[in-house]
C-alpha cells in the first residue's frame, strides 16, 4: 500500500489513562469512508509502543475494522520552516531554543577565550621589572638610573590599571553570558518534546482498512496506543473550619510527561496499576503415557522452497560489483594485490523469541499479544492470518538448529540452516584442546516468534544478504533504532526527583489498583517537568483531636484525624493543610483504605498545657513479706488556654510482664486502645485518657499501678519507673 491509496484523516486526542509508568492514550479521527476502505490517520506520536495500538468503529454497526498499522514516513524540513523564539516569554520551537543555546555556547568560549588572553596580558606586564647589566670585576661601580626605574615602575602601573579595568569588563560579559546560557539550557530542557528533530519532519500515522458496505455518512474511529515516558504521584488540599466535623479534600496529582506529544484539552484518568504487568495466565500442559499423542498446534512455520540456493548461481556467476570507491590498500611484503573483499555482513538481529527492547513483554495490558491487542482487530476479533505459500510442514524433517526463543540460529524465517564455517580456517595449535561438537539440533520444527509470525512486515531478503539470508523472509523494522532511541528519552522522566513528601502510586497503593478519574480537563505539555492537575473532591470525615504523651515530652500536639468513607482508597503523598482560612503546613498524608482512619499532625499547640508528676513507694507484704510492692503513682494536670472546647488524648504506658512470677495490677481510669484494622497501630501497654476541656478549663488525672516481685529479687534498671 502506497501513500496515494490511503485517504488521510486528521485525529485529535480526547483522553489519557496515566498508569503508575506510561500511558494509554485514545484518539478520535471522522471521514466518510474511501472506495478502497483504507484511510491513514495521521498525529500519532513517534514514542508510540506499535504492540499497543488498536482502533474500533464507534456508533456505525456495519462498519469494522480489519487491519491496523503503523507508519513512519520521514521528509526533510524546509530552510523557512522553523520558528524563531518569542523575545516576549522566551519560548519557541525546540530547533530555535537548540540554536540559541549553541550561539550562546560559542559566544560564552569567545568570550572566556578573551578573558584568558587578559590575564595572559596582565601576568606578561606585571612581569616588567628593570634588569641591571652584567659587570666585569675590574669594571668602576656605575649610578644606578633611578629616573629610569622609575619610570618603567609609572609604565607598568598605568599599564596594569588600564589592563584591569578590561579585565573588570570581561569578566561582567563572561557573567553576563554566562547566566544566559544557563537560562537558555534551561528553557530546552523544559521545552515541549512535541517538535520536530532538526531537519526532519516525522510523520507517524496508523493505516487501517475499513470493512463496510454502503455507507456514505461519515464515521467515527477510536484508535488507543499505549506510550511510555509518563509517570505522576498524589498530592492533596485539605482546607478546614475549627469545630466543624467535616473538611474538603481535594485530589491534586503531580504530572510529568515525555512522550513526544503535549497533552491539550484532555480527560485525564489516574491510575496505580502497572501497564506492563503480564495478564496472561499459566498453562500447565499434561504428560501422556503411551502411543496416542495430542497433534502438534501448528506454528506457522514453513519449508523454504526446494533450489532456493540455485536461484542466484546466474547472479554469482556474474562476479562481484565494481567497487566504487576504494580505500587504499595498505602495502605488505610477501601480500599478493587482490580485490577489496566485501565488508563484513551486519550481525544478525538478536532477540526474535521475545518482545523487542524496550517494548511491554508479550501478554501485558498494551504489550505484543495478539489477543489483547494486535495489530489488525475488529470488533475485538482479530482473524487468523493466511499461512505463506511455502507448503506444509514435515513432521519427520529435522528442524535447524535454533536459538532460545525460538527464532532459527540462521535468522531465516523459513527454516533457514545453520550458517557454514569459513573453508579457510586455521588448524587448532599443536596440544590445544579440540573445541566441543556443536550439540545436536532439537526435535520438531522450529518455533517462530511472534515477530516472525507478523507476515505483513516480512522483507525478502536480497542477493546482496549474506548466504543463509538469501531468498529468506525476515521481520525488519527500519525505524525501530529510531523509536528505541525516543521511547528511551521518554522513560528517563521516571527519574526525576519527587516532591516533598510524595510516594510512587505503586509503593503506596500495596496490593489493589485504583483509578481516579479527573473532573475536568487539562493540559500537560511534554517537557518532562512536574504539573499539577486537579481531579476532584473527596469527603472525608474530619475531626479535631489534641494529643499528648507527658511522660515523653510535656507539649500537647494537634493532629486532624481522617476517616475515608469513600470505596476508594487515599494514597500517601503531600497534604497543604488549610484551617480557617490560613495556610498551616504542608504535612504528609499516610496510605487511607476505605473506612481506615489516620492522624495527620499539625505541630504543637501552645495554649494548651500539660504537667506530670509521679511519685513511687516500695514495701512489703506477704505472709512473710516475701513479696516486694512497688506502687507508682502517676498524676497529670490539663490546661485549656484557647477560647473553645477541646478533646485531649492523655497516652500513658504500664510496665508488660515477661515472667509468671511478676504482677502488675493497675489503678486508674484509663482505658486500651483498640488495634484493628483502618486504625492506629498502639505499643504494648498503651492506656489512654480521653479528657473533653472546656473554653479556659482545667482538669486532673490520677493512675498508676503496682509492680509486686519477689523480695529476692530486682527490676533490671531499678525498682524505681517514672
Amino acid at each position: 500500500m502506497t501513500a496515494g491509496t490511503a485517504q488521510n484523516w486528521g485525529s485529535t486526542l480526547d483522553s489519557v489513562v496515566v498508569y503508575a509508568q506510561g500511558a494509554l492514550c485514545r484518539r478520535l479521527a471522522r471521514g466518510s469512508v474511501p472506495p478502497g476502505g483504507r484511510v491513514r490517520v495521521t498525529g500519532l506520536p513517534r514514542s508510540l509502543d506499535p504492540g499497543s495500538l488498536r482502533a474500533r468503529v464507534l456508533g456505525a454497526p456495519g462498519v469494522r475494522v480489519t487491519e491496523a498499522r503503523m507508519e513512519v514516513e520521514a521528509e526533510p524540513l524546509g530552510p523557512d520552516t522553523g520558528t524563531d523564539i518569542d523575545a516576549g516569554n522566551g519560548t519557541g520551537s525546540r530547533d530555535a531554543l537548540r540554536r540559541e543555546v549553541e550561539r550562546l555556547r560559542d559566544a560564552y568560549a569567545a568570550a572566556r577565550g578573551r578573558r584568558d588572553r587578559q590575564l595572559s596580558l596582565i601576568e606578561e606586564v606585571r612581569g616588567l621589572h628593570p634588569v641591571p647589566p652584567p659587570r666585569e670585576p675590574e669594571d668602576p661601580h656605575r649610578r644606578t638610573p633611578v629616573d629610569a626605574w622609575l619610570e618603567l615602575a609609572e609604565f607598568v602601573d598605568e599599564r596594569l590599571a588600564g589592563l584591569h579595568t578590561r579585565l573588570v569588563e570581561l569578566e561582567q560579559a563572561l557573567l553576563q553570558l554566562e547566566h544566559e546560557l544557563t537560562v537558555a539550557a534551561d528553557k530546552l530542557a523544559r521545552a515541549s518534546t512535541d517538535a520536530p528533530p532538526a531537519h526532519v519532519e516525522t510523520t507517524v500515522s496508523a493505516v487501517l482498512t475499513l470493512d463496510g458496505t454502503g455507507v456514505t455518512d461519515e464515521v467515527e474511529v477510536e484508535l488507543e496506543y499505549g506510550v511510555p515516558g509518563a509517570v505522576w504521584v498524589p498530592a492533596y488540599r485539605l482546607t478546614h473550619r475549627q469545630g466543624d466535623g467535616t473538611g474538603r479534600l481535594v485530589l491534586r496529582a503531580s504530572v510529568a510527561q515525555r512522550t513526544g506529544e503535549d497533552w491539550t484539552g484532555v480527560r485525564i484518568a489516574l491510575a496505580t496499576a502497572d501497564l506492563r504487568r503480564r495478564t496472561d495466565l499459566p498453562k500447565l500442559r499434561s504428560i501422556r503415557i503411551g502411543r496416542r499423542q495430542p497433534a502438534p498446534v501448528p506454528s506457522g512455520w514453513r519449508e523454504p522452497p526446494a533450489g532456493l540456493a540455485d536461484l542466484f548461481a546466474g547472479y554469482e556467476a556474474a562476479g562481484p560489483r565494481p567497487v566504487t570507491t576504494a580505500a587504499p590498500a595498505a602495502s605488505r611484503t610477501g601480500s599478493a594485490s587482490g580485490p577489496v573483499p566485501p565488508p563484513p555482513p551486519p550481525p544478525a538481529p538478536q532477540g526474535f523469541g521475545g518482545p523487542p527492547s524496550g517494548l511491554p513483554v508479550p501478554g501485558s495490558a498494551y504489550g505484543s499479544s495478539p489477543d489483547v491487542y494486535g495489530g489488525a482487530m475488529a470488533d475485538q476479533a482479530r482473524p487468523a492470518p493466511a499461512q505463506p505459500a511455502y507448503g506444509q510442514p514435515s513432521p519427520a524433517r529435522p528442524a535447524a538448529p535454533s536459538q532460545p526463543g525460538g527464532r532459527p540460529r540462521g535468522g531465516g524465517f523459513a527454516g533457514a540452516p545453520a550458517p557454514r564455517a569459513p573453508a579457510a580456517m586455521a588448524p587448532p595449535a599443536p596440544g590445544a584442546a579440540a573445541p566441543p561438537p556443536p550439540p545436536p539440533p532439537p526435535a520438531g520444527p522450529p518455533q517462530p516468534s511472534g515477530a516472525e509470525l507478523d507476515y505483513a512486515a516480512l522483507v525478502l531478503s536480497g542477493p546482496d544478504e549474506p548466504g543463509g539470508r538469501r531468498g529468506r523472509l525476515f521481520p525488519t523494522s527500519p525505524h525501530d533504532a529510531v523509536a528505541a532511541d525516543h521511547r528511551r528519552r521518554a522513560e528517563a522522566v521516571a527519574a526525576l526527583p519527587l516532591p516533598g513528601h510524595a510516594v510512587r502510586p505503586r509503593e503506596s497503593a500495596g496490593s489493589f489498583d485504583h483509578r481516579f478519574d479527573a473532573a475536568a480537563r487539562a493540559d500537560v505539555p511534554s517537557d518532562g517537568t512536574w504539573h499539577t492537575v486537579t481531579v476532584g473532591e473527596i469527603p472525608v470525615g474530619l475531626r479535631t483531636e489534641y494529643l499528648c504523651v507527658p511522660s515523653v515530652e510535656p507539649t500537647v500536639y494537634a493532629t486532624l484525624v481522617l476517616s475515608n468513607a469513600t470505596d476508594q482508597a487515599l494514597l500517601a503523598g503531600p497534604v497543604e493543610v488549610t484551617v480557617d482560612d490560613d495556610f498551616l503546613l504542608t504535612a504528609a498524608l499516610p496510605t487511607l483504605a476505605p473506612g481506615g482512619v489516620r492522624r495527620v499532625g499539625l505541630g504543637p499547640a501552645e495554649g494548651i498545657r500539660v504537667t506530670r508528676r509521679t511519685n513511687v513507694n516500695e514495701s512489703t507484704a506477704g505472709l512473710r513479706n516475701n513479696v516486694t510492692v512497688l506502687d507508682h503513682r502517676v498524676h497529670v494536670e490539663l490546661a485549656n488556654g484557647l477560647a473553645r472546647p477541646v478533646t485531649v488524648e492523655v497516652r500513658e504506658r504500664v510496665p508488660v510482664a515477661s515472667e509468671p512470677d511478676i504482677r502488675i495490677e493497675e489503678r486508674a481510669d484509663w482505658t486500651t486502645p483498640a488495634d484493628g484494622a483502618g486504625t492506629e497501630h498502639h505499643a504494648p501497654g498503651t492506656r489512654v485518657w480521653r479528657v473533653d476541656l472546656p473554653a479556659g478549663g482545667t482538669t486532673a488525672l490520677d493512675g498508676g499501678y503496682e509492680i509486686r516481685i519477689p523480695a529476692g529479687k530486682a527490676l533490671v534498671g531499678g525498682n524505681r519507673r517514672s
